[in-house]
C-alpha cells in the first residue's frame, strides 16, 4: 500500500490529507481560530458533583464546563490526594518526583475498593485533568484524570503502572523485544506503552524518548504547581508536529507541502528527529492549489454526502444522530451474473471494503450499526465481518467489531475524540434546520388559509394580506384560487398575494389592512 501525506498550509488553516494509493482516507484540519483541545492539560476548578450519576462538573476555562465520571478519577484516594500536592515538600527534603506518587500496589488477592466519587473530590478542589473528548454539540468535554504523553515511540502515562505493546505489532518476538526493553528502562513501574513506530527501534531511542516524556511531565507539574485553576497547563502539540510524531514514518511513501515556511519547519523536524527519511519531503510548487491538484477536494465534497457509491453499482448510505451512525448497504444498479446470493455477498464484501475507509475520512465515533443485505449463508456472513475487520487495522482509532446477527446488522464501535468531518466543516442547513426534509408546497398553502379563514371568520378585516416566498403564492393562485374566492364571498374580506423573495419556503406571514 501506498501512503502519501499532503499538507495544505495557510494563514487561517492547516489540512493534512493522507492517500493510501491515491485515496483520500484521512483528513485532519487545524484552525487558527478554533483549534483543537483534544490532549490539552488543564488545572480545574470542581463546580458540582453529582452523586447520583457519579461524576462531577468541573471548569477548565471553557465556554461548557468539561464532565469528570468517577472511573476517571483515580481510584486511590491516597494517590488522588498525592497528585493534588503536586510536590509539595514534606520539609525533610526535595519535591517528590511524578513516580515517587505511586502508591504501593494491594496484597495479592486483595482488591482495591472502588470510593465513591464524593470520597474523592469536593466541591472548590482544583484537579490536573487532560481532555479526552472534545466537547460535542451541547455536550461539554469528557476529561480525566489519567494523563498520557505519546511521544515518538511511547505513550508514557505518569500515574499509572501498566507496562504494555500496541496491539497492532502483531510479530510476538518484536513484541516480547521491546517488553523486555521498556521493562529494564522502567525500573520506577511508571506506566508505559510502546507505539506501532517502535518496531525495530533501539534500546537507545526508546530510552531518549522515555526521558524526554518524563522531563516534559515534570515541567507540566511544575507550572500546574504555580497556577490557579482554571487555566491551560499544556497544549498538545500543533497539526505540523503532531504529523510528525504519529504519522511520518518510513511506510509514507512522500509528504508534501506547499507552503515554504512549513517546508522550512518539516525540514527542520525531519533532520532533527529522523534525518534518513529527508529524501521523502518535498515542496509543492505547482499553479493548482495543492488538494485540487491530488483531487482530494472532490473527495472532500462526496465525503459530505450521505450516499456513497461502489464501484459494482451497490451503495450505502451513511446517516449521524445524536445516540449512533447509521451505514445500510443496497445493491443500486448491481445484478449479479450468476445467482441472488452471489450478488448479496459480493455486495455486502464491497460494501465492507468501502465502509473502513469512509468512517476513517469521516471521523465516525461512538456507536456505528452496519445493516449489510440478508445472507443466507453463515460463510458469507463470516467472510463479510472478516472483511471489514482487516479493512479497519489501518485506522488509529481503536475500533470493536461485534458478529453479524440474524438481522444482517454488525454493531461497531469507534473511539470518538473530536468532531465527526460532517459537523466540523458544515452546519445545519437553515431552511430545513439539520432535518433533511422541508414541509411541502401543499401542505404549507392549506396551513396559511385555514389561518386567513381563522382571521377572516373571527375578526372580519376588510383585506388579509399574505406575504410568502415566490412558490407559495404562485401554487396559491394556481391551485386554491377557487378557495380563496369561496372564503372572500363567505366572510366578505379580501385576500391578496405578496411574494417575498427573499423568504424561505416555510416562512409566511398574515396581516390584516
Amino acid at each position: 500500500m501506498k501512503r502519501e501525506i499532503i499538507v495544505n498550509a495557510s494563514m487561517t488553516q492547516t489540512r493534512v490529507a493522507v492517500l493510501e494509493d491515491g485515496h483520500l482516507v484521512e483528513l485532519m484540519i487545524d484552525d487558527v481560530k478554533a483549534r483543537s483541545i483534544a490532549g490539552n492539560i488543564y488545572k480545574g476548578r470542581v463546580l458540582k458533583i453529582l452523586p447520583g450519576m457519579q461524576a462531577a462538573f468541573v471548569d477548565i476555562g471553557l465556554n461548557k464546563d468539561a464532565f469528570l465520571y468517577v472511573r476517571d478519577i483515580f481510584e486511590d484516594v491516597e494517590e488522588y490526594e498525592q497528585l493534588l500536592s503536586l510536590g509539595e515538600t514534606d520539609g525533610e527534603g526535595p519535591t517528590d518526583s511524578a513516580e515517587d506518587l505511586r502508591p504501593a500496589p494491594p496484597p495479592p488477592g486483595k482488591r482495591r475498593s472502588h470510593p465513591s466519587i464524593e470520597e474523592l473530590i469536593q466541591e472548590g478542589e482544583e484537579i490536573l485533568v487532560q481532555v479526552a473528548r472534545e466537547p460535542l454539540g451541547t455536550k461539554g468535554a469528557r476529561i480525566t484524570s489519567h494523563i498520557t504523553l505519546p511521544g515518538r515511540f511511547l505513550v508514557y502515562m505518569p500515574m499509572e503502572s501498566h507496562i504494555g505493546v500496541s496491539r497492532k505489532i502483531e510479530n510476538e518476538g518484536e513484541r516480547q523485544r521491546l517488553k523486555h526493553i521498556v521493562e529494564e528502562l522502567n525500573q520506577k513501574n511508571e506506566g508505559v506503552i510502546v507505539r506501532t513506530a517502535g518496531v525495530g527501534k533501539s534500546r537507545a531511542e526508546l530510552q531518549g524518548d522515555l526521558e524526554f516524556l518524563r522531563s516534559l511531565w515534570q515541567k507540566i507539574r511544575e507550572k500546574a504547581e504555580g497556577v490557579k485553576g482554571p487555566a491551560l497547563v499544556q497544549k498538545d502539540l500543533d497539526l505540523v508536529f503532531r504529523l510528525f510524531r504519529d504519522l511520518f514514518t518510513r511506510d509514507v511513501a512522500r509528504l508534501v507541502v506547499d507552503s515554504p515556511s512549513e517546508y522550512e519547519r518539516c525540514l527542520e523536524f525531519t533532520e532533527s528527529l529522523f534525518p534518513d527519511l529527508r529524501s521523502l519531503l518535498y515542496l509543492y510548487t505547482e499553479d493548482d492549489p495543492i488538494l485540487k491538484s491530488f483531487g482530494i477536494e472532490k473527495e472532500i465534497e462526496k465525503a459530505l454526502r450521505p450516499k456513497v457509491w461502489l464501484k459494482s453499482g451497490g451503495y450505502i448510505v451513511i446517516e449521524e444522530t445524536e445516540a449512533l451512525v447509521s451505514i445500510d448497504v443496497n445493491t443500486g444498479k448491481y445484478v449479479g451474473k450468476h445467482d441472488f446470493e452471489e450478488t448479496i455477498f459480493r455486495t455486502n464484501l464491497e460494501a465492507a471494503r468501502e465502509i473502513a475507509p469512509q468512517v476513517r475520512l469521516r471521523d465516525l465515533g461512538g456507536i456505528i450499526i452496519i445493516d449489510f443485505i440478508d445472507m443466507a449463508r453463515q460463510e458469507h456472513r463470516d467472510k463479510v465481518v472478516i472483511e471489514l475487520k482487516e479493512a479497519l487495522k489501518p485506522d488509529r482509532s481503536p475500533t470493536n467489531v461485534s458478529l453479524l446477527s440474524d438481522l444482517g446488522l454488525v454493531e461497531m464501535t469507534r473511539k470518538r475524540v473530536k468532531q465527526g468531518l460532517i459537523r466540523s466543516i458544515s452546519q445545519a442547513c437553515p431552511i430545513c434546520a439539520g432535518t433533511g426534509a422541508v414541509r411541502a408546497l401543499p401542505s404549507i398553502a392549506h396551513q396559511i388559509l385555514r389561518e386567513a379563514e381563522w382571521q377572516l371568520y373571527r375578526r372580519k378585516p376588510s383585506q388579509v394580506r399574505i406575504r410568502a416566498h415566490p412558490d407559495v403564492t404562485a401554487w396559491l393562485k394556481a391551485e386554491e384560487a377557487e378557495v380563496i374566492e369561496a372564503l372572500q364571498q363567505q366572510y366578505g374580506g379580501e385576500i391578496t398575494l405578496a411574494a417575498e423573495e427573499a423568504w424561505p419556503p416555510a416562512k409566511y406571514q398574515l396581516q390584516e389592512v
